[in-house]
């Protein structure tokens, strides 16, 4: 049966939505190779998977912020589970802080890491994909690749230049004729470890910015852009809000973001004395998918049926808007 299975390879597959997506792949018999830094969270994660969904699950510690270690990986699960269909780039680092409290160094390492894994990765995957005219490739974003809030400009930066260099390439593959998709998923705030071991230098614990959703949410969105023919995934009506908003009125938006955009992402509580990041080192311990924000995350998305049901969607939509324009011309005349 392996043989005839499909394979997905996950980079970030040690925690967070990227654990969610190894997941969503193996229950949909997909065999996965799990790239991430730490060794011993990965061989459990993989071995977990297997259990559960009796499929091969293959455990590849990469950083992939180097690209002969990327490559090194997709070698190795071809030669181990065979010729990859689906690469997932999830894997991210950052830091909370704003830009005066930053050093060079360490805006370097997250645009490596965030940005630049995922160039690395899509580099690994086409070149494979090309020689056999297949495949899928799924770079992960967010609303925050549209709209930059204060005290990410590392995350926020380095997801811009991921949907830049997303956008160069899928023209790329279409001008050479290639049956090779390129998407990508834009998530809303997410309950993950990394309002935990990201780097943090604001004295407070981080938070998402509600509405938050559970890393299963954006494990079938992930599923759902590499088995579709979709450009483009948003995730969430807060990531709908924020892309439209910004279109519409940004200066607007970074005066309230300058007004509201620090509390909406720390909490009251104190950050421990010497809290570890996972900026430059991988932070220990067997985190899985899942944060701290289960009593307040959500567990579907409304967004992802516009998404799946999109020409229906924006038919109703635009009857609705060609209502509210004639009920306001009655209403001026």
């Amino acid at each position: 049966m392996s043989e005839t299975r499909k394979i997905a390879v996950i980079t970030g597959a040690g925690a967070g939505v990227g654990r969610a997506a190894a997941d969503e792949f193996a229950r949909h018999g997909y065999d996965v190779a799990l790239l991430s830094r730490d060794a011993e969270r990965l061989s459990r994660a993989a071995a977990r998977i297997e259990a559960r969904f009796g499929v091969r699950a293959l455990a590849i510690p990469t950083d992939v912020a180097d690209a002969r270690a990327v490559e090194a990986a997709a070698s190795q699960v071809e030669d181990t589970l065979g010729p990859i269909d689906v690469w997932v780039n999830v894997a991210m680092a950052t830091a909370f802080a704003p830009v005066s409290a930053l050093t060079a160094d360490e805006i370097e390492r997250g645009t490596r890491v965030t940005y630049l894994g995922q160039v690395h990765g899509m580099m690994s995957a086409l070149s494979r994909m090309r020689t056999r005219n297949r495949g899928t490739i799924v770079n992960v974003g967010s609303a925050l690749a549209y709209r930059s809030v204060p005290l990410q400009s590392v995350y926020c930066g380095a997801k811009f230049a991921i949907r830049g260099f997303t956008d160069s390439l899928r023209s790329e593959i279409i001008h050479d004729k290639l049956n090779v998709h390129l998407t990508v998923v834009e998530l809303p705030a997410m309950n993950t470890p990394q309002f935990d071991w990201a780097m943090n230098k604001t004295g407070k614990r981080a938070r998402p910015v509600a509405p938050i959703f559970q890393p299963e949410v954006a494990a079938r969105a992930i599923y759902f852009a590499a088995t579709h023919r979709r450009r483009e995934v948003w995730l969430g009506f807060s990531t709908v809000k924020a892309i439209l908003a910004n279109r519409i009125a940004p200066a607007l938006i970074d005066r309230y973001l300058a007004r509201a955009g620090y509390a909406g992402q720390l909490t009251d509580e104190p950050l421990e004395r010497n809290a570890a990041g996972n900026l430059f080192d991988p932070v220990p311990g067997d985190f899985g998918a899942h944060g701290r924000f289960d009593d307040e995350a959500r567990e579907h998305s409304w967004e992802m049926f516009t998404d799946r049901h999109r020409s229906v969607f924006w038919a109703l939509a635009g009857i609705g808007a060609v209502g509210l324009l004639r009920l306001a011309a009655k209403r001026r005349s």
